[in-house]
């Protein structure tokens, strides 16, 4: 087998490229037996239009092991409680299932045999999100660029241009046609961060500012604008909080007032945003992206099995061309 051309490793965020792809293809789309395949063919197709463009050594899908992890939980009994079936009183009461479509989950299963037969890793850590296996591998790497591929914007707390080799954010929250390569650059210039710090400054304002998608309140009367500004002119939020304890500090009165009674919450946010780079991850396989499929035959069969034959094609093509 051929050894690949210089490239990136790409670290792609499993669930939210799969969630993606089941709205935006109709789930009449169904294999012969009747089920539906639409996040199937739709994750395929995006994995091959993402080698096409990025042409990567090296790629590696990041799985969900605990979407709602409990560390997490214990430091902020809020995070994604909403997502969670019945509300916050079954969050309250330990029940943890995320919201998936039903037509959804057994797809999964689907994507993960064609993974396999193309020969491409998955990787995942005991209790940790996706996110934190991003964050671990990209913070490990240091051979190849990384190019992270997901929807969720706390990712680009990973974005770096030192030490090297370079991280960069394919956001593809709009879709991939509208998908955008965030830098350190790009972070500062769009949320007036400093560009040096432009990954921890993102998470340190989503931490200040708040995210409702996972359940952080924020602090209240400080938003997108105020939380740059003030993560700018101190660099952290730990230092922040430091300053709003210190009678010496030139702090204007109603910020400290605001600061000083969202300390607990901020103390507890920073670390539920910022993502785990020191994971346990274990990969299905070796992370070297192959020009052929790893068993030709049984991808050929679960192709036509899911009329997934189209997609499955373009992702072979994708392989061997790049």
């Amino acid at each position: 087998m051929s050894t690949p051309a210089a490239g990136p490793l790409l670290l792609l965020d499993g669930a939210s490229l799969w969630f993606r792809a089941f709205h935006a293809i109709p789930e009449k789309i169904t294999a012969p037996d009747g089920r539906p395949v639409n996040a199937l063919r739709g994750f395929t197709d995006m994995v091959a239009a993402l080698v096409r463009r990025h042409s990567p050594s090296r790629l590696v899908v990041c799985l969900d092991l605990d979407w709602r992890p409990r560390f997490r939980v214990d430091l902020l009994p809020s995070y994604k409680a909403h997502r969670v079936a019945g509300g916050a009183g079954a969050a309250a009461a330990g029940v943890v299932a995320e919201e998936v479509p039903d037509a959804l989950t057994p797809q999964v299963d689907m994507i993960m045999e064609v993974l396999e037969a193309a020969g491409i890793a998955t990787a995942g850590a005991e209790g940790l999100e996706a996110d934190d296996v991003i964050g671990t591998l990209a913070t490990r790497e240091s051979a190849d660029e990384v190019i992270v591929v997901s929807g969720d914007r706390d990712l680009l707390q990973l974005v770096r241009d030192t030490p090297a080799p370079p991280v960069r954010v394919f956001y593809v929250g709009r879709g991939l046609a509208k998908a955008e390569l965030w830098g350190p650059a790009e972070v500062a210039a769009k949320y007036g961060v400093p560009e040096e710090i432009a990954g921890s400054a993102y998470a340190d304002m989503a931490t200040l500012r708040g995210d409702a998608s996972d359940g952080l309140p924020g602090v209240a009367g400080i938003g997108d604008k105020s939380a740059a500004q003030l993560i700018a002119r101190f660099g952290s939020v730990e230092a922040l909080r430091a300053a709003a304890t210190d009678p010496e500090s030139d702090l204007a009165k109603s910020v400290r007032a605001k600061l000083v009674v969202a300390d607990d919450y901020l103390k507890a946010a920073a670390q539920v945003v910022r993502v785990v780079r020191d994971a346990d991850v274990e990969y299905s396989g070796a992370d070297l992206l192959p020009f052929t499929p790893a068993d030709p035959d049984r991808l050929a069969r679960l192709a036509a099995g899911y009329n997934a034959e189209s997609p499955v094609k373009r992702l072979v093509t994708a392989l061997a061309e790049r």
